[in-house]
Parts: C-alpha cells; sequence; structure tokens
C-alpha cells in the first residue's frame, strides 16, 4: 500500500483512486488527443508524470506496427505501468503511399518542423490534380501491460492532400489533409477531428483492452 505524503506527486495521489496509462510519447499534440478522446476515467501519464527518465526511442521499424509495440513496451518495462503507445502517419496515393511510417521524418534533417514536412509535400505533389491527391492518415496503437504480449489496433480516415495548408487547430499534417470537400483536419474543432480521426478510430477499436485496465488496477 503507498502512504501519501504532502511531497507525493500529483500525478501519484490522483492514480489512487483512477486506472493508470503511461503514454510512450513525448509529443504534446498526440497526449491531448488521446487524453480528450479517452475521457477522465482514466489518469493519463506521460513519463514526466512519474519523474522517469526514458532514453529516446529510435523508430528503426519498418511498420507502424513495430514502432508502436516497440516504444509502448520500452516505456511499460521502465515504468511498470499499462502503457499506450501509437505510431501514425500519412499516406499519399501520388507518392506509392508515401511518406507512411516516414511521416515524422519526412525530409530527413532538412525539415524541422510540422510546416517543414508538409510544406516538402506539397512540393512534391505541385501539378497533381485535385482529383489524383487521394491520402489517408493510419494510425496503430499498441497497449503493453506488463507480463503479457502487447495488443495491437489500427485506424484510417480517408481524404486528400490539398493545394495549400488552411486551419490553426491539430497537429503534424492537419493543415493540408482534407476530410471533407473544402475543410482540412486544421479547420475542425477538436471535439470534431477526435469523433472522426484515424487515432480515435484506433483508440475505439482497443477500448475493450483498455477498459479491461478497470480490473487490473482496482
Amino acid at each position: 500500500m503507498t502512504t501519501l505524503t504532502t511531497s507525493t506527486p500529483r500525478a501519484l495521489v490522483e492514480s489512487q483512486t483512477k486506472p493508470r496509462i503511461m503514454l510512450a510519447t513525448g509529443n504534446p499534440g498526440k497526449a491531448a488527443e488521446i487524453r480528450a478522446i479517452l475521457g477522465d476515467q482514466y489518469e493519463i501519464l506521460v513519463p514526466a508524470d512519474m519523474g522517469l527518465q526514458i532514453p529516446p526511442i529510435v523508430e528503426t521499424g519498418r511498420s507502424y506496427a513495430e514502432n508502436a509495440v516497440n516504444k509502448a513496451t520500452a516505456v511499460a518495462r521502465v515504468s511498470g505501468i499499462p502503457t499506450l503507445a501509437d505510431d501514425s502517419g500519412i499516406e499519399v496515393d501520388a507518392l506509392d503511399g508515401a511518406p507512411g511510417p516516414l511521416s515524422a521524418r519526412f525530409g530527413g534533417v532538412s525539415c524541422q518542423s510540422d510546416e517543414d514536412r508538409y510544406r516538402l509535400l506539397l512540393r512534391k505533389l505541385e501539378g497533381v490534380p485535385a482529383g489524383r491527391r487521394t491520402a489517408r492518415f493510419r494510425a496503430v496503437l499498441a497497449l503493453a501491460i506488463p507480463g503479457n504480449r502487447p495488443i495491437i489496433r489500427e485506424g484510417v480516415v480517408e481524404g486528400s492532400i490539398a493545394l495549400a495548408p488552411r486551419g490553426t487547430n491539430g497537429h503534424g499534417y492537419d493543415p493540408v489533409f482534407e476530410v471533407e470537400p473544402g475543410k482540412t483536419a486544421a479547420e475542425l474543432t477538436a471535439e470534431e477531428k477526435n469523433a472522426i480521426s484515424h487515432r480515435g478510430r484506433a483508440l475505439a477499436a482497443l477500448r475493450d483492452a483498455i477498459d479491461g485496465l478497470l480490473l487490473i488496477e482496482r
């Protein structure tokens, strides 16, 4: 039984009444989306909430699933807490599915920000007409529970690449990804995006496994 003191971290205090899930991400946009989608019945943590120093995990896998599992299991091993990791990307048909799992590293060292990467994507699609700019966001989530095999689920949302960026919400490639004619993901509210997003769909598919943590943690 944990003894609480006045110096006990707030995250640890709250975790005494809610099941804990660790997120294996340093991306604040992803963390915010996952927290919003899962709701407040869980204590959603990131490693810093527990003072954990997690070495950077290089995404060397050739698939979303491999990268997600590597991240989830590495952080679960250190934290001892069920850990959720995501690997996601944008797949453009006119680029033969690229950048795909390399979306976060698209352009290499020459692209240092989300804007650098989506503007590179637009340059590669110059001259490609609207009807041939079909694309999709794909997310693969891995839930690693210490002592068990990871559980993997996937979510996809279809769309197309806009001719120019629009909107200020979201993150990543959202400003150039049209989820419906004339509207990019960055023009949606957080609630609208979470209702249809690739990450939201993957979380919905994983929901039964996540809800099982209620029994494990109590």
